[in-house]
């Protein structure tokens, strides 16, 4: 959990990863994009945020209390 912000928003990119940018980004909860949206869509992940028409994000409170529950 080092790697997150103390608060505000992350993007899809920050939480579960991309190896393929530079510098790659290490994944905080490692599923894949499609598995990520059907918790989405399930309940089982946290709702996201729309901060503008192109800009998805999640609040990094709500990644935590995710990450605390799975521990």
């Amino acid at each position: 959990m080092n790697t997150l912000p103390a608060i505000g928003f992350i993007r899809l990119s920050q939480i579960i990863g991309n190896p393929n940018a530079e510098p790659p980004i290490p994944a905080i909860i490692p599923v894949k994009k499609t598995t990520w949206w059907n918790g989405v869509k399930s309940g089982l992940y946290p709702k996201p945020v729309k901060l503008g028409a192109r800009v998805t994000a999640w609040r990094v409170e709500d990644i935590r209390e995710l990450i605390q529950k799975a521990v």
